[in-house]
């Protein structure tokens, strides 16, 4: 069905008429011109993402589902990573004529499964039209007590630099899915040779991924941490600066030092690598432990602890202890497999440079 047929307004209703409300912080969510929310006894969080197909997004091999997933989930995650709890969600999206309304359809059930993971509602939004593809903004609004907000500034000298699950694997994921894709083009391009004349054969995209399911769903269906979260405050544990790893380790780390005031030294043989990732990276003659500093999209939680829950971590299943705060004067360093020390250095994504 064609999304003019609806128009702007048929098109939210159609989308959110069965969205539901759950949290109590919500008073007023789709509907009117603004949700309603009320936060009487904690402190408001408010993230917002903006991605943009072509940067951030290929549809060639991401579908609107797994799209509206990846939407949610990474907002959700800057809340997570502030120590937070997310609450609602607002979805603003600008598409152009190409999309109809079931690839909405697609997209907003994956937004909704998403939501429902971690109990979030969907509260409101816009929509436009495109001329450049397709444009989609969420803002995450979650919230936190006070003192139990984190950070990026609060880490001291000596304490442990810790990371959860594995690292290296969306950015393997995203490799793996630019290389089928290559492949795919390469192939349309010869059957244009065979017959420039006629129109080229609509030729399926049909990649080999078998054997690295993990790293597509590392790519193309990432989830917040908030199970970690969970995990730390039944340790007891408050992390004294933390934030999640989009851009890459080494440039996360190197923010965190740098509010903080601080330095590092982080050990590569103690940086988590999947398997997968590993196999991954030697076939494409790729430096592995490189893919798992500078990668990004793994948004995993990166979290300082004093030293004194050096042993209560070590307890918790899917945390990873990499290295420990230093004083500023030390600089930030890697020390290699061999002892060898090396500047840390932000190599990561950065979304102005095109």
């Amino acid at each position: 069905m064609e999304i003019a047929k609806l128009g702007e307004f048929g098109l939210i209703d159609h989308l959110t008429k069965n969205i539901k409300s759950t949290q109590p912080s919500t008073l007023l969510g789709v509907g009117d011109d603004c949700a309603v929310l009320h936060y009487p006894d904690s402190e408001v969080l408010v993230t917002t993402d903006m991605l943009m197909e072509g940067i951030h997004f290929d549809l060639t091999y991401m579908d609107m589902r797994h799209l509206g997933y990846k939407a949610a989930m990474v907002n959700m995650s800057d809340i997570f990573a502030m120590n937070g709890t997310p609450r609602q969600l607002l979805v603003s999206i600008a598409l152009s004529r190409r999309f109809t309304v079931e690839d909405m359809e697609a997209f907003y059930e994956g937004l909704r499964h998403a939501c429902q993971q971690w109990n979030v509602d969907i509260v409101g939004g816009d929509t436009t039209s495109s001329y450049t593809g397709l444009a989609i903004s969420i803002t995450c609004i979650g919230e936190a007590r006070q003192e139990e907000i984190i950070y990026r500034s609060g880490a001291h000298n000596t304490d442990l630099i810790c990371v959860s699950g594995d690292l290296g694997a969306a950015y393997m994921g995203l490799q793996l899915l630019e290389r089928e894709k290559a492949i795919y083009y390469q192939q349309l391009e010869e059957e244009k040779k065979k017959s420039p004349s006629k129109e080229i054969p609509d030729i399926p995209f049909q990649p080999d991924f078998a054997g690295k399911e993990y790293l597509l769903q590392r790519q193309l269906q990432p989830e917040a941490r908030g199970d970690i979260i969970n995990k730390l405050r039944e340790a007891g544990i408050r992390p004294t600066a933390m934030m999640d790893i989009s851009d890459g380790l080494s440039s996360e780390l190197l923010h965190i030092c740098k509010q903080s005031g601080t330095g590092c030294r982080i050990y590569e043989k103690n940086i988590p690598i999947d398997y997968q990732t590993a196999v991954m990276a030697e076939e494409l003659n790729l430096n592995v432990t490189t893919c798992a500093l500078n990668g990004g999209e793994d948004y995993e939680l990166l979290f300082t602890v004093p030293i004194g829950d050096h042993e209560k971590i070590e307890q918790i299943e899917g945390i990873r202890l990499i290295g420990h705060i230093t004083d500023a004067s030390l600089g930030c360093q890697l020390i290699s497999r061999d002892g060898t020390e090396f500047e840390l250095k932000a190599q990561g994504w950065n979304p102005l440079h095109l």
